[in-house]
């Protein structure tokens, strides 16, 4: 009998939604709000001691400081502000992982912070450098063959190609703007076909679901089954 494939489910937590709890007992991975986008000092503390407790491990989610439109809108900012402001908020979530005994496993850049620097070198670097400010050792999940992926492998991190369940993709391989009709994916078949081919193609290492969907529970217990109906086993 061949071994089980093993893959890594993802989802943005600590955003003020109600379901983490419920979230956090089925992935793997956890991308937790570090007070830019979304998040303070007490949902980062209460989400990492829910995954401590679910045995998940712990991310990073640095985002734009624009809570207003969910750190969701691109901004222009100098390079230097963009290392600030992810070593900022890494270093927060670290510190309070740190606190409860536990450590941080991995990055994850969020929204269009993520989908900028997937496409611009500079961007892409001076996020990188705000990590590796904090440590060598994190994990940094990016978009395959983005330029988010291409700095943090320069710069001597492990990079988890990552793919989306519940997001469109363009021909290129990047995510379908939100701004576009359809680009979030609501119903729970659809994500769960997609989630079993790209997990299928190998070109991934982790999958994320968006903890603010609606559907989100639905979708991770659907996609939980699948996966494992299909020869994968859901971990790290």
């Amino acid at each position: 009998m061949s071994a089980m494939r093993v893959i890594d489910l993802n989802a943005d937590l600590g955003e003020g939604g109600t379901d983490d709890a419920a979230l956090l007992a089925l992935v793997s991975s956890a991308n937790i709000a570090c007070g830019g986008h979304a998040g303070d000092d007490e949902t980062m503390r209460r989400t990492i001691n829910l995954a401590r407790a679910s045995g998940v491990a712990i991310g990073a989610h640095p985002g734009y400081e624009d809570r207003e439109n969910f750190g969701r809108v691109a901004l222009v900012l100098p390079l230097k502000e963009i290392t600030a402001l992810v070593r900022r908020q890494v270093e927060k979530l670290a510190s309070f992982a740190s606190d409860a005994g536990g450590r941080i496993h991995h990055v994850k850049p969020h929204g269009a912070l993520y989908n900028q620097a997937s496409r611009d070198p500079l961007l892409a670097a001076a996020v990188v450098k705000g990590v590796t400010a904090i440590s060598q050792d994190f994990i940094l999940y990016a978009l395959p063959n983005s330029a988010l992926a291409d700095a943090g492998r320069a710069a001597g991190l492990t990079i988890w190609r990552e793919g989306f369940a519940d997001r469109r993709y363009r021909d290129d391989g990047s995510l379908t703007p939100r701004s576009v009709p359809g680009a979030v994916i609501k119903d729970v078949e659809t994500a769960v076909a997609q989630a079993l081919e790209i997990a299928s193609g190998g070109t991934v290492e982790t999958l994320c679901i968006h903890g603010d969907g609606a559907t989100a529970v639905a979708m991770l217990q659907a996609i939980r089954a699948q996966l494992g109906e299909a020869g994968f086993a859901v971990g790290r």
